[in-house]
């Protein structure tokens, strides 16, 4: 979906890819790359100035008051197309003299925002000295991006214990071009040699600001990269054929594009969150863009080799455009710093920075917070046993069912009641598997099923299990075989269920049973509740690798189910059993208050080493990274835009990510690790995750088949 979540934002991303297409077509960018350019680069500079991109973040009436983000959709859209030329040096330069610095005019008048500029990320090779009005600058930077071509620079200089950032024109100082791997910009390295800078031309900003502006603006470009790739490689999957099929349809090709398409997602997510963040305090916005460079620029590079092996021998001649995107990505990483030192700021960030989202909710319902946060008093006040019923009464077990059994709770309405429900210090209530079985039920049920069913679960007094899967029908579900004969008053039940989740504590059961073995595949499926404790139903646990057992296989040996406990018409199961409702619940969760931090395992452990901070904030930018995706989620929600595919990308990345903090936590314990019962027993969980709501290669199947259009296995 790229960074853009809003209509708005959405809108302008179109316009810029529209732009860089009529205006940098493939072969202009070729004649830059083989050095025979032309006004290439100048002619696209002109129509850049004068489409307003380059004033985008100025305050109206000089500029449009555009916000980071928007300047980040810019720079992926830039990135996705490949445009030449210094417009991210420029944009860097602008942004920090004119929006990141609280400086004085003088300043930021001589930085024109029309004129092209570059950027140092750090004050390495300068030396500043202070003098009676300012400081006097020597020495020679390393590569800066843009420098050649650039008619002012924003340089730093190590002084006596701060780093001095300054603007100065280009004709002050000396710009040598160097070689640089990224055919379609310039790249140079500057000296200066007794420079008198004055101190109205200082920019009062830190080293690390401009990094993590630099962070954000790099992250968007990466994310633009990967769209390439993802474009790229699934629309050559779709016509390359091989064995008289298109390779899309193999499934290690499919997975492939999948995964291209996930990190795309999770490095545009990521780099969304740190452009969000500038303003919300530097800690907030520096832990973001570190999270930003961590997940964005290394992962740029690998999915470009990638595409080039997807590509097969094609993607890697010259004559392609795969390399061109490689390097691109591989300057952005070079210039940055590795990945080791980004995760490392991440790690030691997590101690202190909570990253901190927050809402433009607009008008809110009135009264609403006000009658929520009353209840939720009086619940807190409550005995605990008593407080899922009193929550219920009120409508908040699941405020977005429709009343009376919740309170028909929209978008802005539920985001207020979570609210509400953090503000107290109480977790939303979960009535886990019942939130599958509700719905259907409110939707297709009967008014008496819903009077016996409904209200109950959502006082805590019904509790449910999931008896869809079958030893040769999991993945597969339409396949399933129990059988459902017709008797009198009802149905009988004949088969076996598996992995069905706390079955051996459960109340009720939602079960999927086969009524008419005549009919096709999907069909003659039908939706029955069933009464756990049912005579002939047998529930055995099933004992897992970690020694535990909330799995079950059900055995059913003629199992009566009454009419009245037949959901919908017979036949009809498997459509009841995909009915999705639009008023699921949308949950600002995540955050730090739920989990274990990395950092904080490690603690526990004593276990310290810079290879352990490099895991533990890789692992953290990815747990940052997804609750962006859930942010990303709730805005598109209040922007009444439809779902975007964050859902499926979310559920497929949490499932991956479970094991690896487990692996984590067990590096942490050492040799203690051998220890039954202790950092292992996390590891020896994880099969559950992986396997449970359909296993990682089936998520990556649907991303491929359903998201991306690849065709069938």
């Amino acid at each position: 979906m790229g960074i853009a979540v809003t209509g708005d934002e959405t809108a302008f991303a179109e316009a810029v890819a529209a732009f860089a297409a009529r205006h940098a077509p493939a072969e202009r960018i070729r004649a830059v790359v083989n050095g025979t350019p032309g006004d290439v680069v100048a002619g696209l500079w002109v129509r850049l100035v004068d489409q307003g991109f380059l004033e985008l973040y100025l305050p109206e009436p000089d500029g449009a008051g555009a916000t980071l983000v928007d300047v980040a959709v810019l720079v992926e859209q830039a990135g996705r197309r490949l445009l030449p030329g210094p417009l991210l040096p420029t944009l860097l330069a602008g942004f920090v003299v004119h929006r990141a610095a609280d400086g004085d005019a003088e300043a930021r008048a001589a930085l024109p925002t029309s004129a092209p500029a570059a950027a140092a990320l750090s004050p390495t090779g300068l030396v500043a000295r202070r003098t009676a009005d300012g400081w006097t600058v020597d020495g020679r930077t390393g590569p800066v991006l843009g420098a050649p071509g650039a008619e002012h620079l924003l340089l730093a200089a190590a002084g006596d214990g701060e780093d001095v950032w300054f603007v100065v024109p280009a004709a002050e100082v000396t710009v040598h071009a160097e070689p640089g791997l990224d055919g379609t910009r310039a790249l140079g390295t500057v000296e200066c040699s007794g420079l008198a800078v004055q101190a109205g031309l200082r920019v009062p900003v830190s080293t690390a600001q401009v990094r993590a502006v630099a962070a954000t603006l790099f992250a968007a470009e990466a994310a633009g990269i990967a769209r390439w790739c993802e474009e790229t490689g699934t629309a050559y999957a779709k016509i390359r054929e091989q064995f008289g099929r298109p390779i899309g349809a193999f499934q290690a090709v499919k997975h492939k594009c999948a995964r291209t398409f996930v990190a795309g997602e999770l490095m545009a997510a990521a780099a969304w969150d740190a452009a969000t963040a500038f303003g919300q305090g530097d800690d907030q916005f520096g832990h973001a863009a570190a999270v930003a460079a961590t997940q964005c620029l290394q992962r740029a590079v690998d999915l470009c080799l990638d595409t080039v092996t997807l590509l097969g021998a094609i993607g890697n001649t010259w004559e392609h455009d795969a390399h061109l995107y490689w390097r691109r990505a591989m300057t952005l990483r070079a210039l940055f710093g590795p990945t080791a030192r980004t995760a490392g700021e991440v790690a030691r960030s997590a101690r202190s920075v909570h990253r901190s989202r927050s809402l433009e909710l607009g008008a809110e319902p009135a009264g609403l917070r006000e009658r929520v946060a009353a209840v939720l008093q009086g619940v807190v006040a409550a005995p605990a046993g008593q407080r899922q019923a009193l929550l219920a009464e009120a409508g908040l077990v699941a405020p977005q069912y429709p009343a009376p059994h919740g309170l028909d709770a929209g978008p802005v309405e539920q985001i207020v009641i979570a609210q509400e429900f953090q503000r107290a210090g109480l977790p939303q209530p979960s009535m886990v598997i019942g939130e599958w079985a509700l719905p259907t039920i409110i939707v297709h049920g009967d008014d008496a099923q819903r009077e016996r069913f409904v209200r109950p679960s959502l006082r805590g007094e019904i509790t449910w299990c999931q008896l869809f899967s079958e030893p040769g029908a999991g993945s597969d579900l339409a396949s399933l075989r129990m059988r459902a004969d017709r008797v009198d008053g009802g149905w009988r039940l004949a088969g076996q269920k598996i992995w069905s989740s706390n079955a051996h504590t459960a109340d009720w059961g939602i079960c999927l049973a086969r009524t008419d073995p005549a009919a096709a595949k999907h069909h003659g499926i039908t939706y029955f509740l069933v009464d756990m404790r049912s005579p002939g139903l047998t529930v055995r646990q099933i004992r897992e690798a970690n020694g535990r057992a909330e799995f079950n296989e059900t055995f059913f040996d003629d199992v009566f189910v009454p009419d009245a406990c037949v959901i919908g018409d017979p036949g009809e199961g498997w459509r009841l059993a995909r009915t999705t409702l639009g008023n699921e619940r949308l949950s600002i969760g995540g955050g730090h208050g739920s989990r274990r931090l990395p950092v904080d395992i490690a603690a526990a452990y004593g276990a310290a080493g810079p290879d352990l901070e490099q895991r533990a904030g890789e692992l953290t930018a990815d747990y940052d990274s997804l609750d962006a995706m859930g942010q990303r989620i709730l805005v598109r929600s209040l922007d009444a835009l439809e779902p975007g595919p964050e859902g499926a990308v979310l559920k497929l990345l949490h499932s991956q990510l479970a094991p690896r903090v487990a692996e984590f936590e067990l590096a942490c314990a050492g040799d203690a690790g051998a220890l039954d019962g202790g950092a292992a027993t996390a590891l020896l969980s994880a099969p559950r995750v992986l396997i449970g709501g359909g296993t990682v290669e089936m998520q990556l199947n649907m991303i491929g088949e359903r998201i991306l259009g690849l065709p069938r296995s």
